[in-house]
């Protein structure tokens, strides 16, 4: 299968399932890199698809372990070469809630990992990055348009237990 332009993941499994299914709504695992580096400064992404701040990431492809996806996506789509640490979230909801420009519509539910970097070079992929930014922790809410999520995890990036949404209690 060719990869189309219009359709993010259209080249890998996503593509082979949206081909049978077409735009309808899919569940998808998926990870996000928190990668700071030794000055305290955090990696934003700017994602082509919403323009929003986010961390670097994306789906976990069949037989891929959560870990081996965020040391994969960070390569994707920044150029830097990581290692995660620790889990900081594990997250899914309304804000991880995606519809593509192309109609394609997707819920993720997302390992956030803290990573530390430890090689490559500076770069976005030239599809889903627009821009790339190297930002101190204070000065991430300030970014606009920030995804909500990212702002929700900052104040987690430290702790010892990754950080989830606790159900609703009757």
């Amino acid at each position: 299968m060719t990869a189309d332009p219009g359709r993010p993941g259209s080249d890998g499994h996503i593509g082979r399932v949206r081909a049978i299914l077409g735009s309808h709504l899919l569940v998808v695992p998926g990870v996000a890199c928190a990668i700071v580096d030794q000055g305290d400064r955090l990696l934003m992404m700017r994602h082509a698809e919403s323009g929003r701040w986010v961390l670097p990431g994306g789906a976990i492809e069949p037989d891929e372990q959560p870990a081996a996806a965020a040391v994969r996506e960070a390569r994707e789509e920044t150029g830097i070469e990581v290692r995660p640490l620790t889990i900081v979230a594990v997250d899914g909801g309304p804000e991880h809630h995606q519809r593509y420009r192309n109609g394609d519509e997707v819920s993720y539910v997302t390992t956030v990992f803290r990573c530390e970097p430890i090689g490559g070079t500076l770069e976005g992929d030239g599809d889903e990055t627009l821009e790339l930014r190297w930002v101190p922790r204070a000065d991430v809410p300030a970014l606009e348009p920030l995804a909500p999520w990212v702002a929700s995890l900052l104040p987690h990036l430290d702790d010892d237990v990754a950080r989830f949404e606790a159900p609703p209690t009757d």
